[in-house]
């Protein structure tokens, strides 16, 4: 013997042969039949957005990210001491002392609005050096080495090949 088919009972409910589902009757609702309204999906999403924010300002790495910002700022300061030597005439010279930086021969207006400290009372300039900046078109290529105390093993690299500006490299 075999079982009987379900019977549609109503217009909108529909039961196709061999489904073991069938459309809910008349007035129940979604919220009955257990699933999760809009509110709660946009509460659980929210909370993961926090959390991931969270984790990944917490895993940001302090001591590349203070190397990288003064090493984006140095080559802008280069940039501009370069562009002011051409405009003004006269050769102008870059040194790294213990309390931070200097440009030499700029206008006292000039060198008044450059500053002479780093962001970071622990950045540092590997080596000594002192970049020539101008006033040819052409400088030549030259290069300066910046690290910072908390990551010595840390180092980018400031420099130009003479023609073109300024750029930050990591060092390999």
């Amino acid at each position: 013997m075999k079982p009987a088919r379900p019977q549609a009972r109503a217009t909108t409910e529909l039961a196709l042969p061999g489904c073991w589902w069938r459309p809910p009757v008349g007035g129940r609702r979604a919220a009955a039949q257990g699933g999760f309204t809009l509110l709660e999906l946009l509460v659980v999403i929210s909370i993961i957005a926090l959390a991931t924010a969270g984790v990944g300002i917490a895993m940001r790495d302090s001591g590349q990210t203070l190397i990288e910002r003064e090493a984006a700022r140095l080559a802008a300061l280069l940039e501009s001491a370069r562009a002011q030597s051409r405009a003004s005439g006269t050769p102008v010279r870059w040194r790294a002392d213990a309390r931070g930086f200097r440009f030499e021969g700029l206008a006292p207006s000039a060198q008044a609005a450059l500053p002479s400290q780093w962001l970071d009372a622990g950045t540092t300039v590997r080596a000594p050096t002192v970049l020539v900046l101008g006033p040819e078109p052409l400088i030549g290529p030259q290069q300066v080495f910046i690290t910072h105390q908390a990551s010595p093993d840390r180092t980018l690299r400031v420099a130009t090949d003479g023609v073109r500006p300024f750029t930050v490299e990591p060092v390999q």
